[in-house]
């Protein structure tokens, strides 16, 4: 009798443990073409091709879900419960759930899972036991326990799939990294041997896929890194393993994949210049194909931190423009061979009891395996940024950087800048962004392409002071504005070639904050879902390249901008239309611009910020006895040839000066050299008074006084200049060619240095590919002056050539400088002749020298006897 009332409760609390979701529709995936990624309670989904996921389903459970796998013989998504225990469920596509109770299954440890095409899930968790369930709807079977079984070895395995093609199971052990496989008639394990891919990583593989050619993709947990192992079911214990990246996808503590394995995942071709699997990049850019062919693996060298941490917001672009300004005119090189090397005392890792916290403290060492580890601290940031400390390293293998940690304190507030809100509308990219688990914690990583080709994965993290100064709080945030005021902030950007370089040096810098306060708690944010891949300011509009990983339709675009360097704030927004495309190009007409901060997704959870400058115009007031009295930047109204170089914005500078001033326009946001050699000439409106030097300067040239200069004339009324590239002259009198240019300076003298005003107006400025001159006629030869007769008795005759009619003036000056004669004159296009009397002059040598025009002319030494 008692067994009957067991037996009769047993099938009441089976009725009820089956939960029947009744609003749901029931609805099978049907081997869907996308991977699913269940995280506890929590589905998303995957494109294994780009590694770009997006919740799909919250909380669709009441306990948590792993071995998740994709069920054949009736389409649905299966996985085992942690609540209520000994049960499993069944998911549609939907996400409506069916929960049933199996009895003969463990009440927990059952995290590894997958179905047969037969429709058997093989279900297990350490150990060597595994549980085999009928989930094929047609047999009697259906929901039952078929078997206990055991492996013929103990493997650390944290999920395994079904290969399709050989109906065998595969897995990948943690630390070891051996791809094994299973039959699963008889639960014999084969050791296949290491995943060459995965050689010296110790990641939780906890999602494995396979697609409908045999290729087994594997994700590790804390990376979120997918890779890839080319057709198993060919593979004998002697064969060599082709294994590879394949996608850099979400990172999770806890996690398992499903996904129909006879679906078929889309493969790049590394050299046919097609986005062949349609996740925005192209052959060698895609992860899929490094290594392949003439793809070089990711694994090249990475900027240094030296030129690192700047621009996120119009405060700063003009300030950074003054930097890299000065750090031309001194000569500044930062040499990575000559850099103060960082070692490893016995007071690493050691909580710092003698003087207040350093910023070195936090920097880790010997965790990548680097050579060695360089100072490369840019000091400079604290004059113009809001750090009030700042410590940079670079980590050097084989002499080359292959990762970086700038690390700044801030009071009051974050740090104001982030790689990735500014770099892309300066020619970099952002190939993707997800997570990375560190001290189970879901951190933002993105993979940056720079602007010279090079990969950076990339990674924030700022670590405020709280509780009287006990502890640290951990914030991380893809927006600035998320992170909280009026705290004392440790911030660390850290980036690297290596994603598992990244993921090591993250652990180590939380690892070293703990040790100087405990870290008591964590505030960090999600990915964005739509983000704009690149983009470029062109001609009134920018050109932005969206990814839109979670089929949005539509998104808002809000702006605010300024059309001049001393123009005030304009704001402007709109909705950008996706229309569910994954990538997408839009052009948003805007005008003018010289910077723009944008946002796009207002009202997402995490909406993407982007910033840019302009090259920015600049002033150089810095002598003592220099007074600028007016300095204005308007907009261009001239309608530039397609051919020309144009340089944006016009600027007005009136100075009172006893020794010079200068204004000076980056020809890009971050002072890169510009290769000019495809033009032949340098064009602008100009007035003034008197004498403007205009200066190319070079990157490759280190002292001031040996970059190109020509000097012109300016009057009153505006006048056209059209300089050839052949009248800019170095004082080494090298002929250079301008393929390194970086800015273009416009310098006034106070000659006789005594205090005077100045101006100059400077007007549709570009470099052209002009025909309008002769450039064969016109060579060095004829910047040079030529006196007859020389030495002079009574007076001499100066010829010269010139390529305008020009208001000049020219100047005697004697051994010592002084002037002992000027006088303007009025010159004509081709040959001249100025006649210089002796009237007065002593016997000795003089220099004459002409100033103004459209050439530069060598100064000429005068004998008088």
């Amino acid at each position: 009798m008692k067994q009957s009332i067991r037996q009769s409760n047993k099938v009441i609390f089976f009725f009820l443990l089956i939960t029947f979701v009744l609003n749901g529709q029931d609805i099978p995936f049907n081997c869907d073409y996308n991977a699913y990624l269940f995280q506890y309670n929590d589905v998303y989904s995957i494109d294994l091709a780009s590694g770009n996921s997006y919740l799909v389903a919250e909380n669709v459970t009441s306990g948590n879900i792993n071995a998740a796998a994709y069920n054949p013989t009736d389409g649905f998504i299966w996985g085992s419960l942690s609540s209520p225990e000994k049960s499993i469920v069944r998911i549609g596509k939907d996400f409506a759930t069916t929960t049933y109770y199996i009895n003969e299954l463990p009440t927990s440890n059952r995290y590894v899972g997958d179905i047969s095409t037969q429709g058997v899930y093989y279900l297990k968790g350490g150990g060597t036991t595994y549980y085999k369930v009928s989930l094929d709807p047609d047999t009697i079977s259906y929901t039952e326990h078929l078997a206990t079984e055991t492996l013929s070895q103990n493997i650390n395995v944290h999920d395994w799939a079904f290969n399709a093609v050989d109906g065998n199971l595969y897995t990948v052990e943690k630390n070891s990294n051996i791809l094994y496989r299973i039959d699963p008639n008889n639960g014999n394990v084969i050791s296949l041997g290491e995943v060459p891919i995965l050689t010296g990583l110790s990641y939780t593989y906890g999602a494995v896929y396979f697609d409908a050619s045999g290729r087994f993709y594997v994700s590790a947990n804390q990376t979120g890194t997918i890779y890839v192992i080319q057709n198993v079911q060919d593979l004998n214990t002697t064969d060599i393993m082709n294994s590879n990246l394949f996608a850099f996808g979400p990172s999770s503590s806890s996690n398992d994949g499903a996904r129909c394995p006879t679906a078929p995942v889309p493969q790049e071709i590394c050299d046919n210049g097609i986005d062949d699997d349609g996740d925005g990049l192209v052959d060698c850019e895609d992860p899929s194909c490094s290594g392949y062919g003439s793809c070089p693996a990711i694994l090249p060298p990475t900027s240094g931190a030296n030129d690192g941490g700047l621009e996120s917001n119009s405060r700063l672009s003009e300030k950074i423009n003054k930097r890299s300004f000065n750090r031309a005119k001194s000569g500044y090189r930062f040499d990575k061979n000559s850099a103060h090397k960082i070692m490893k005392t016995n007071q690493y890792a050691q909580k710092n009891l003698v003087s207040n916290i350093q910023l070195q403290d936090f920097i880790p060492l010997q965790t990548i395996n680097e050579d060695y580890v360089i100072n490369s601290t840019p000091s400079d940031l604290l004059s113009i940024t809001n750090a009030t400390e700042v410590f940079s390293v670079d980590y050097i293998e084989n002499d080359i950087s292959i990762a970086s940690i700038l690390a700044l304190k801030t009071e009051n507030s974050v740090y104001e800048h982030t790689k990735y809100i500014c770099d892309r509308l300066l020619g970099a990219e952002l190939l993707s962004v997800s997570t990375i688990e560190i001290n189970n914690q879901p951190f933002i990583k993105s993979l940056i392409k720079n602007t010279d080709g090079t990969i950076e994965f990339v990674l924030s993290l700022s670590a405020k002071i709280i509780n009287n100064d006990a502890d640290f709080a951990i914030e991380s945030h893809w927006n600035l504005d998320k992170y909280e005021s009026n705290f004392t902030f440790y911030n660390f950007q850290i980036w690297s070639n290596s994603l598992d370089d990244l993921y090591m040096l993250g652990e180590e810098v939380l690892y070293l904050l703990n040790i100087e306060k405990p870290i008591s708690s964590y505030n960090i944010s999600t990915p964005p879902t739509v983000f704009v891949k690149k983009g470029k300011y062109l001609n009134g509009g920018l050109n932005l390249e969206i990814v839109n990983t979670n089929a949005t339709q539509q998104i808002n675009f809000d702006a605010g901008f300024r059309t001049t360097e001393t123009s005030s704030f304009n704001y402007t927004s709109d909705i950008i239309n996706l229309e569910d495309n994954y990538i997408s190009s839009h052009i948003i007409e805007t005008g003018n611009l010289f910077d723009v901060g944008f946002r796009i997704g207002e009202g997402f959870a995490t909406p993407d910020d982007l910033f840019m400058s302009d090259g920015p115009w600049g002033i150089d007031n810095s002598q003592p006895g220099t007074l600028v009295n007016n300095y204005t930047v308007s907009q261009n109204n001239f309608d530039f040839d397609t051919l020309d170089f144009p340089i944006e914005r016009n600027v007005e500078l009136s100075a009172n000066t006893n020794s010079y001033f200068a204004a000076y326009r980056a020809l890009t946001p971050r002072f890169k050299a510009v290769d000019l050699t495809d033009y032949n000439t340098f064009k602008l409106r100009a007035k003034g008074t008197g004498n403007l030097e205009i200066t190319l300067v070079k990157q490759s040239i280190t002292d001031w006084h040996d970059q190109q200069k020509v000097t012109v004339f300016l009057g009153d009324e505006f006048q056209d200049y059209e300089l050839p590239f052949s009248s800019f002259v170095s004082n080494n009198n090298s002929n250079l060619d301008f393929n390194d240019v970086v800015t273009i300076v416009f310098t006034m003298v106070s000659e006789d240095g005594i205090q005077i005003a100045k101006s100059m107006e400077l007007e549709n400025l570009r470099f052209s590919k002009s025909n309008s001159l002769s450039t064969t006629s016109f060579t060095a030869s004829n910047n040079i002056l030529k006196a007859f007769p020389n030495p002079m008795e009574t007076h001499t005759e100066i010829h010269f050539t010139s390529i305008n009619n020009d208001f000049v003036k020219y100047v005697l000056y004697d051994q010592l400088g002084r002037i002992v004669f000027q006088a303007d004159c009025v010159i004509k296009k081709g040959g001249n002749v100025i006649t210089v009397e002796r009237n007065d002059l002593s016997s000795g040598l003089y220099f004459f020298k002409i100033s103004g025009g459209s050439v530069f002319y060598k100064p000429l030494k005068i004998i008088v006897k």
